[in-house]
């Protein structure tokens, strides 16, 4: 592999994590209500914070756009390496994985805002419709039918990223996207430790119907931070 291979790849990978780490529900904090999201609700930048704090439609909006810069890092490393870069398959492969792994940990840990950010689920959905599109829509599914049962965005986030693997290999995908599975699903995670934490004590506030009262005291405690 030649130094300017090497240094385009560099540049990939920049880039991929560049576009993940870009603070959407950050941004959209201070443009739409003068905040700083970090300083409310769970503290966090991702599009269930914002949902819970802004509202729906930042929510959705947050949400959106948080998944197209999964997808944005994948497509911007496939059009480096489809500009006559001579790689094997299995090189390419692997590229693609770690542009992937660094765009779900550019959402989490961003640059612009102190290496803090949000959960990279949806980020992580975006990156895996890029990389293996029937891989993506099967977590997308996994994760609305754990939403619509328990009401809660986390509990679909855990179960959705536990069945990133198995859907892979059911699915005979790469290798690489198969281990690029298992650290983005650990990753993810354990970006919701808290949140586990809090399911099991029961107090784990629901995204959507009725809180009950340990919910709802979750709820205001985690607002207490602003």
């Amino acid at each position: 592999m030649s130094g300017f291979t090497i240094a385009i790849l560099l540049l990939g990978l920049l880039g991929a994590y560049l576009l993940g780490s870009m603070p959407t529900g950050f941004v959209l904090g201070k443009v739409l209500q003068g905040i700083d999201i970090r300083e409310h609700g769970s503290g966090n930048t991702g599009a269930t914070n914002v949902f819970r704090v802004m509202g729906k439609s930042a929510g959705i909006t947050a949400l959106i756009i948080d998944l197209l810069k999964g997808v944005a890092a994948i497509v911007w490393m496939r059009w480096l390496l489809s500009s006559g870069w001579s790689l094997s398959p299995w090189m390419q492969d692997w590229a693609y994985v770690m542009a992937a792994l660094l765009a779900v940990i550019g959402h989490s840990k961003s640059v612009w805002i102190g290496f803090s950010g949000g959960k990279s689920a949806a980020t992580g959905l975006g990156v895996l419709l890029a990389l293996a599109w029937p891989v993506g829509l099967s977590v997308a599914a996994v994760f609305a039918v754990a939403v619509a049962i328990s009401r809660t965005v986390s509990v679909g986030s855990m179960v959705a990223a536990l069945c990133v693997p198995v859907l892979m290999w059911l699915l005979a995908e790469p290798l690489a996207y198969i281990l690029f599975a298992i650290a983005g699903g650990l990753y993810v995670l354990l970006r919701h430790r808290s949140n586990f934490s809090r399911l099991l004590a029961g107090t784990e506030p629901k995204t959507f119907g009725k809180q009950t009262p340990q919910e709802t005291q979750t709820v205001q405690t985690l607002r207490s931070k602003q």
